[in-house]
């Protein structure tokens, strides 16, 4: 993969080494952008990735990457051997009040038996890298600003990059990858559906002699200004490297919701948690850093005559906690392949089964989280589910495995009986 620098050049000049018309043009390179590309580089495709800051950047991200993430992480070449730099995780601390559960995480025929904390702004700089291949262009500094369209179709993207620099980027196709609230995808037609749940997140960093602790936490048990219960969870994911991500994330569902000021809620979290973790609440390595996160497939259409839109911005995060990177790669790798299928075959039709494969992977463990997150957004029923997940190991170790899209097809045990029985009642279930 070539790294393009500025080509200074008069207005509406292509850019880039690959100056002429590529496969496809992927604006966003973070982990869904690069998935893509590598998909479709390594089946010999020419494309060109579009991304507007360079690495490494930060994002509103906790850091972790759950077993599916490895699993993806490693379906795209990235392994052991490049992932063991990061703070190997191997249990789930689940937490209410005083009460706590370990949990190891969920056995999975397919998944591994670990996971990893890896700042965002290290493994995104990893992916830029290690996804490299042949035909596969990243130009850095570079915004794509307006969809090129010729009868209908994207044909590519207006770009701005440094010193006002603006040219185009030509492609046969696009993909939208540019994150949460896309802009470009805005720009394309894409919108959230407003009566879908979406979360909102903030996080920083502190320094804690526990940073070497092989576990996640998170706390269950958030509440709001009146003390009501909130629908979602604070987190401390320890990075090995002598500091700890902690940060809240909160769903729409809350009954309180509106009402809750994320700075506030993380500040309280973190005291609460200061003396356990063996850090100053007071001073934080870096100013805290939010964003709201569209979750559960909430933005669409996903896929149009020549475009598909991936990761964040289709929304595609965990209706549950909020977790996207394994989503991100997925769809990525998803989007990649049938691109690929679409260059190989002359035929522009095969886009419209993107919107179908998504559905079979991901409708129903969807559709069951924005079911539950509605019921949770009730404080008694969040309270309650509190304290059973952390008091009864069977449920915290059952909850574990649906909220982590960790479900077995062949098992008939107590997480999957209750994910069919959800999955039953969420078929008439109005997503409003």
């Amino acid at each position: 993969m070539t790294a393009a620098g500025p080509d200074h050049g008069s207005d509406g000049d292509r850019v880039g080494a690959q100056a002429d018309e590529v496969d496809v043009v992927v604006v966003g390179g973070g982990p869904a952008g690069m998935a893509a590309a590598h998909t479709l580089g390594r089946a010999g495709h020419r494309v060109t990735v579009v991304e507007r800051q360079r690495h490494p950047r930060m994002k509103t991200c906790g850091d972790a990457l759950s077993p599916r993430a490895v699993a993806e992480l490693a379906g795209l070449g990235i392994g052991r051997h490049d992932l063991d730099a990061f703070h190997r995780i191997d249990t789930v601390r689940l937490v209410a009040g005083h009460r706590s559960l370990d949990c190891p995480w969920p056995a999975h025929p397919d998944l591994p038996a670990h996971g990893y904390v890896a700042r965002r702004d290290v493994l995104d700089a990893l992916l830029a890298e290690r996804l490299a291949v042949p035909g596969v262009e990243l130009l850095e500094g570079y915004e794509a600003t307006t969809p090129l369209l010729e009868r209908g179709f994207v044909r590519g993207a207006g770009v701005s990059g440094p010193g006002d620099h603006d040219a185009e980027v030509r492609g046969r196709y696009l993909l939208v990858a540019d994150g949460a609230n896309s802009r470009f995808g805005r720009a394309l037609g894409t919108y959230r559906r407003r009566s879908w749940p979406y979360a909102t997140a903030i996080r920083s960093y502190w320094a804690t002699p526990r940073h070497s602790e092989p576990l996640i936490e998170c706390a269950l048990d958030l509440t709001g200004r009146d003390g009501s219960a909130l629908t979602g969870y604070g987190w401390v994911f320890p990075l090995g490297d002598g500091t700890a991500n902690i940060g809240v994330g909160v769903l729409s569902t809350s009954h309180e919701f509106r009402s809750v000021n994320t700075s506030e809620l993380l500040q309280r979290f973190v005291n609460d948690l200061a003396e356990r973790w063996e850090l100053d609440p007071e001073a934080p390595l870096a100013p805290p850093v939010s964003g709201r996160i569209p979750v559960g497939g909430s933005v669409g259409p996903s896929a149009g005559p020549s475009h598909l839109v991936v990761g964040d911005a289709g929304g595609f995060a965990n209706p549950l906690t909020g977790a996207g990177i394994e989503y991100a790669l997925a769809t990525g790798r998803l989007a990649g392949e049938i691109l690929s299928d679409a260059l190989t075959s002359h035929d522009p039709t095969a886009l419209q089964r993107y919107p179908t494969e998504l559905a079979a992977a991901f409708g129903s463990p969807f559709k069951i989280g924005r079911v539950l997150g509605r019921v949770a957004g009730r404080p008694t029923v969040m309270r309650q589910t509190a304290r059973l997940l952390t008091r009864r190991r069977r449920i915290g170790e059952g909850a574990l495995r649906i909220g982590l899209d960790a479900l077995r097809t062949d098992d008939a045990g107590g997480a999957e009986t209750l994910a069919r029985l959800a999955r039953t009642a969420s078929r008439f279930a109005p997503d409003t």
